[in-house]
């Protein structure tokens, strides 16, 4: 348990310093009228019919919505797929973009949304991740001065997480890997907050007893080959 307890905790604050960073490229540009952003003018350039404002937007947010949907496809062609799917959604959604966050807010609920229907439609295929015995060995209480393998980490996290329910797993990743507050987390999913709150409680006991689970069954296993 202690390297989920450490992913988690590194993933949340690598968030928190990648939500800062992108808020601060991403602000009024001093060439621009006040109250005008890079992202709001050309929002206003596409919807008049100019084509490279829009490839304008894609370069300066692509970035952020790959980092997104890895959290929901770490196979290279579906992640790229799903990254097309988010900018021709948001390209046709565009007229109803109504300018009063920051665009990169409101294509992470895209992202987010997209994501969560490609989950939901595997999930429909009886695609279900279960975890290994090699997974059960990870899980055990490493060695303090153990190295952390940070790829490995980050591959147990995503199937373990895999396990549950598409809507336990949404919550958990954009609260716990994400680092997202109840609020970000509500304007992401379009939950209120209660729901939030008691989604992610929920969720906490499901990953909780998933876990428990598949340690027992790596005991189990272990006294068998005695």
């Amino acid at each position: 348990m202690k390297l989920i307890a450490w992913w988690l905790d590194s993933m949340a604050t690598m968030a928190a310093a990648q939500g800062l960073l992108a808020s601060t490229a991403l602000g009024r540009s001093p060439g621009l009228a006040p109250g005008l952003t890079v992202d709001s003018e050309d929002v206003r350039r596409c919807l008049g019919g100019d084509g490279d404002a829009y490839r304008r937007i894609i370069a300066r947010h692509q970035s952020m919505v790959a980092a997104i949907m890895w959290r929901f496809s770490r196979d290279p062609s579906v992640h790229e797929e799903l990254v097309q799917d988010v900018f021709v959604e948001a390209y046709e959604s565009l007229p109803r973009y109504r300018g009063t966050g920051p665009l990169s807010h409101w294509l992470a609920r895209i992202a987010t949304r997209v994501g969560y229907a490609y989950w939901k439609r595997e999930r429909r295929s009886r695609y279900v991740v279960s975890l290994s015995a090699r997974d059960v060995e990870t899980l055990a209480d490493a060695p303090a001065d153990e190295p952390v393998d940070y790829a490995e980490a980050a591959a147990l996290i995503h199937r373990l997480l895999g396990a549950l329910p598409p809507r336990d797993r949404l919550v958990l990743t954009l609260r716990y890997v994400d680092g997202l507050s109840v609020e970000r987390t509500a304007e992401q999913t379009g939950w209120s907050k209660t729901m939030v709150k008691v989604q992610a409680l929920r969720a906490r006991g499901k990953l909780k007893a998933l876990v428990e689970a598949a340690q027992a069954r790596g005991t189990g296993e272990g006294e068998g080959e005695r």
